[in-house]
């Protein structure tokens, strides 16, 4: 096993045949090698550094129905809400205040954010906060869509694939819910110049290793500047109730093969890892991983931002968020940045 790691290492890259057998087979003795080679590679091209981002979950209507997700349009048990530019400036300034220079506006397809109100929003955080950066996500655009959003002053968009393979994509999405609109919107998204994060869960429903393997080399074909990787973690108001979530164990193992095989990536400690395991952001940084993402939407309202149960963080205050957050990172032997963290291979048009 240690000799397909090396390889891995040697190479950036496997065959799915390959892939498959390491993920079937690997060993504790194996994985504390590959956790070991994954985080030496980050510390070659970040260092010991650990980047945040200010979360800021503007809307939680979406128009879009995927069977996993709490926040999916025939959800008649959920509360909506949408923050106005005012609150979404509010959360911006407790941010900047705390040294987060990149906000994330997280939220669902809501067709009430229409492209002009996100130019509106985009323009009125870069007229008080112009050396943050500013990264989107909340889905499946138009070309001009996302063009009109990068020259209005974003710089980055996070747009989890899910799954690259079309079979498991069907079992997990509607069907007006496409693989290829997926990934043409990360396509167009390279093409205009944003630092794109693509993403899947790890052991979401009837998922495969060979569906594993193919999220693999698909990263590997895109070369997204960041990859966002999380276990499944079901939701009582969903069809996938009574699924298990996925396990910490595999989940550190897909991000530490993420790290091999994009080795300047940022990689995301993701909350859902935080959520399944109290240590489970460390155990990710130690894995290769280099962001946290905290959040920063008012505190009254984060808990009906619910994509799946019994999520992490949701009644801390911004700055105890950051505190706890801070110690727990240097506690593990990390150094928090307050940069604005950019990818090291992306150029700005």
């Amino acid at each position: 096993m240690k000799e397909l790691i090396n390889k891995l290492i040697e190479s950036n890259n496997l065959s799915e045949e390959e892939l498959i057998y390491l993920i079937d087979n690997i060993g504790s003795e194996d994985k504390k090698y590959l956790f070991e080679k994954a985080s030496e590679i980050r510390d070659k091209h970040y260092g010991n550094k650990v980047f945040l981002r200010g979360l800021i979950e503007f809307t939680n209507y979406c128009k879009n129905d995927c069977y996993y997700c709490g926040i999916r349009c025939s959800n008649k048990n959920i509360d909506r809400y949408r923050l106005s530019l005012n609150d979404i400036l509010e959360c911006c300034k407790i941010g900047y205040k705390l040294g987060y220079r990149t906000f994330v506006l997280q939220g669902g397809e809501d067709p009430y954010f229409t492209d002009n109100k996100i130019v509106s929003i985009l323009k009125a955080i870069k007229e008080k906060y112009n050396d943050c950066a500013i990264t989107l996500s909340f889905g499946e655009k138009t070309y001009e869509s996302y063009k009109k959003f990068y020259h209005a002053g974003a710089d980055r968009y996070l747009l989890r694939h899910e799954s690259a393979s079309d079979d498991h994509y069907s079992l997990l999405h509607p069907k007006n819910l496409s693989l290829d609109n997926r990934k043409n919107c990360l396509y167009d998204l390279k093409k205009i110049g944003f630092q794109v994060g693509a993403g899947f869960m790890v052991e979401s429903p009837f998922q495969t290793s060979k569906n594993l393997a193919k999220d693999l080399l698909f990263l590997k074909e895109l070369e997204p500047h960041m990859v966002g990787i999380g276990p499944f973690i079901p939701h009582h108001d969903t069809k996938f109730r009574e699924n298990s979530a996925g396990s910490l164990d595999k989940t550190l193992v897909m991000l530490a093969l993420t790290r091999l095989l994009l080795p300047k990536v940022l990689l995301p400690a993701t909350t859902a890892l935080g959520t399944i395991d109290p240590l489970g952001r460390e155990l990710a940084l130690k894995a290769g991983a280099n962001v946290i993402m905290p959040n920063l939407s008012p505190t009254e309202l984060r808990k009906k931002y619910s994509l799946y149960d019994n999520k992490v963080g949701t009644g801390d205050e911004a700055a105890e968020s950051k505190r706890l957050i801070e110690e727990k990172i240097n506690k593990a032997g990390f150094i928090l940045d307050t940069s604005r963290g950019d990818s090291i291979i992306w150029n700005r048009n």
